[in-house]
């Protein structure tokens, strides 16, 4: 962790690392990397969605140090898979809260980083799980979260180029903070679209969030750890394509 990241990781508010080449975790062995997560995080419920645990970090400067120190002194991108971020938490809400949405459909989850909306999408009913994830730590949390939540999800890499692997719901969380991904995420969504999956997007407000080829469904005040977003609480919407 470099000093200008240091400062500047009370300012991100996107999960960087969700759709990121795996070189960057690749440092830290996947076989140790549950053992890190349990070292580094403990599982609690989420503020917005009690009714899912999580392994979750207090300090997010801590872990990240700690990381990179068992990568052997490699610098590594921000642990965002330790946090709930708030677009993730209030697609978990919208999920739990329209578990319609998702039964007995398959899903796949973008840049899935802790698993949280994945999990929602499994405890109402989804037929499969598959999260989008290319951080090797993030895909350990996924796997760690899913069982503390007594529930099965598939883990696979960059699917963007794609479809959406033929899911029938595309789940969109806090993937709206760079122009490329953001570009890609919602090529994806369209084809998705256009073959007849159901799309949900959820986030701030980003810069690149298409806003005007989205539909809102809901908004919900999301408490966020203000070391990382400068606020306690921050205003999520949940939106479907036009």
């Amino acid at each position: 962790m470099t000093t200008d990241s240091a400062r500047t990781l009370g300012t991100v508010s996107a999960p960087e690392g969700a759709m990121r080449g795996a070189a960057a975790g690749a440092s830290l062995a996947a076989d140790h990397a549950d053992v890190f997560i349990r070292e580094n995080c403990s599982l609690r419920p989420v503020p917005l969605v009690p009714e899912i645990m999580l392994h979750l970090a207090d300090d997010p400067f801590r872990v990240w140090e700690e990381a990179e120190h068992a990568a052997h002194g490699t610098e590594l991108p921000p642990p965002f898979w330790a946090f709930a971020w708030a677009g993730g938490q209030a697609m978990a809400r919208y999920i739990l809260d329209h578990p319609e949405v998702v039964a007995g459909r398959s899903v796949l989850d973008l840049g899935s980083g802790s698993g949280v909306a994945a999990i929602a999408a499994a405890l109402a009913g989804a037929s499969t799980v598959v999260a989008s994830e290319v951080d090797p730590i993030a895909t350990a949390a996924i796997g760690l979260n899913a069982a503390a939540n007594d529930v099965h999800i598939d883990v696979t890499g960059d699917v963007l180029d794609g479809s959406g692997n033929e899911a029938a719901v595309l789940l969109a969380a806090d993937v709206w903070y760079e122009r490329q991904l953001a570009d890609r995420a919602m090529t994806l969504l369209r084809r998705g679209r256009d073959r007849g999956a159901h799309v949900l997007v959820g986030d701030i407000g980003r810069a690149f969030l298409p806003r005007p080829l989205l539909r809102e469904l809901a908004a919900y005040d999301v408490p966020v750890l203000a070391e990382l977003e400068n606020t306690s609480v921050k205003r999520v919407l949940i939106l479907t394509l036009l």
